[in-house]
């Protein structure tokens, strides 16, 4: 196989939108994605682009708003390119109160919020119940941030691959079993096929990341488990998206997707009756016409994630021109299209002007993950 400028291990959001990016600026991007796996994050993820909402680290949260407004550009961008909707829904999210001490809690957030110059405002429980008829009958209240949303996170790894091909990238159903390096840089990726050649290597294969031959250093990234389940939307409701304690339902279409869990079960990406009913717990508590609609399908996926929470982006600092772009954790689609950008910048200008000095790899011990 003939040498590339770069190699990007992964075709799921995170890969995609690096191969896109790195593509857009004239680069030759070969991408080595093995094929659908059941226990995948980026298909499995409700698209949920909640920077206001999720991240209650300080270090993400402005790397979170940034990335989420990229996303209203994007959107058309790849509607026009390669004619995939992406589903880019922007009509804000809120995070529902049941008792005073978490009201209390929101209520601090929205005020540190406005203070940042961020849009966020507080509902009381009865504006809550009039914006969303039969939402939350017995909630306090809620922080609502107008300008989250989300996006369909298949219709979006689906985009950004089409326009990376279309801009000149290889797709290779293939799964790399080793980085190449000598005299500290990378050379190249290793396949069953053989070796192919590149100057630049990023590394953004999710949970499967660290069991990479010829990584400079342990990876410590862990697979966490995340059930979902789909029903009908329920009539007469407008389309929201309503969070509560990591759970939530979201409107896609006709559809009501419920998530979530964070359950530590290694690989394991089966769906369980425990998980289920915790989900459903906390969705017919947000919005209890769920109760009369039966469950169209369920599923769950593999997140990557860290011991604190936060990515994995940027240069190795031992092996040049070896990229990290890993342990996104529940924030992959959200994160996505910035990291492609902060790869590509990095690649091909040596900088970014997007501050990522707190996910630097080595910030984390490999006995520190769980």
């Amino acid at each position: 196989m003939k040498a590339v400028d770069v190699a990007v291990i992964g075709g799921g959001a995170v890969g995609a939108a690096c191969a896109r990016a790195a593509a857009a600026r004239g680069l030759q991007v070969a991408i080595f994605e093995p094929g659908p796996d059941p226990a995948a994050a980026s298909p499995a993820s409700a698209g949920m682009l909640a920077a206001q909402i999720e991240p209650t680290d300080d270090a993400l949260v402005g790397l979170s708003v940034r990335a989420r407004d990229l996303y209203e550009p994007l959107a058309p961008a790849l509607g026009e390119t390669t004619g995939i909707d992406i589903g880019f829904w922007r009509a804000g999210i809120a995070a529902v109160a049941f008792d005073d001490a978490a009201a209390d809690r929101l209520k601090e957030d929205v005020a540190r919020q406005r203070q940042a110059g961020l849009r966020c405002d507080w509902l009381d429980g009865d504006e809550v119940r009039e914006r969303w008829p039969g939402a939350a009958p017995d909630c306090r209240g809620a922080l609502f941030a107008p300008e989250d949303g989300a996006v369909d996170p298949q219709a979006l790894t689906r985009a950004c691959l089409a326009d990376a091909r279309r801009l000149g990238a290889a797709l290779h159903a293939e799964q790399v079993t080793m980085v190449e390096t000598a005299t500290g840089r990378t050379r190249g990726v290793t396949t069953r096929a053989g070796t192919t050649a590149a100057d630049h290597v990023v590394l953004a294969a999710g949970v499967w990341a660290p069991q990479i031959a010829g990584l400079p250093r342990p990876l410590p990234v862990e697979p966490v488990r995340g059930q979902m389940a789909a029903a009908a939307w329920p009539a007469g409701t407008p389309a929201a998206i309503l969070y509560h304690d990591r759970g939530y339902v979201l409107a896609r279409g006709a559809d009501a997707l419920l998530g979530t869990t964070m359950e530590h079960a290694g690989f394991d990406c089966r769906v369980t009756n425990e998980g289920l009913a915790q989900i459903f717990r906390g969705a017919v508590r947000l919005l209890p016409a769920l109760l009369n609609h039966a469950v169209q399908r369920t599923w769950a996926g593999l997140r990557p994630v860290t011991a604190d929470g936060r990515p994995i982006v940027g240069p190795d600092p031992e092996v040049e021109r070896l990229w990290y772009a890993a342990g996104h954790g529940r924030n992959g689609i959200l994160l996505a299209a910035l990291t492609g950008e902060i790869i590509a910048d990095l690649v091909t200008k040596g900088e970014t002007d997007v501050d990522i000095s707190a996910l630097r790899v080595d910030r984390l011990k490999p006995q520190a993950a769980r």
